[in-house]
């Protein structure tokens, strides 16, 4: 933050005040000291808030908003860990298949839960989840 004050960052200045004022809010409201994983779930929630005002700014014509929220994207980004590639995505699946016995798509649930605490903030788990499913389903 104080680098962004320095270097007169007005954006990221203000992207950064937005995350360390949702950081206090989640303290206050818990009464507790975040950890690493509450700080990534605060990341990614702020970035998939974004990612849907995008669309909704696009289809209402407003691009000027819309390139607002990219740029606040972009800033929080740079807080997240390095997403996996796809192979990596697949080599985890696969593996918390095979450590959950799970055999049909009932057993999602046991991947997923492995999946979760392991991908946090380093991988889209909609698309782990679809990963998950296609290769119980097939």
């Amino acid at each position: 933050m104080k680098a962004a004050l320095r270097a007169r960052e007005s954006a990221r200045l203000a992207t950064l005040r937005l995350l360390l004022a949702a950081m206090k809010q989640k303290e206050v409201d818990e009464r507790t000291e975040l950890e690493d994983a509450d700080v990534l779930a605060i990341l990614e929630k702020m970035v998939k808030q974004r990612r849907e005002s995008i669309a909704q700014f696009e289809k209402a014509g407003r691009t000027d908003l819309a390139d607002n929220e990219r740029s606040e994207i972009a800033v929080l980004e740079g807080y997240l860990p390095q997403k996996l590639s796809e192979a990596e995505l697949a080599e985890a699946v696969e593996k918390a298949l095979a450590e959950s016995d799970a055999s049909t798509v009932r057993d999602m649930g046991k991947a997923m839960a492995l999946l979760k605490a392991r991908l946090a903030g380093r991988a889209d788990m909609a698309q782990a989840s679809a990963l998950v499913k296609a290769r119980l389903s097939g």
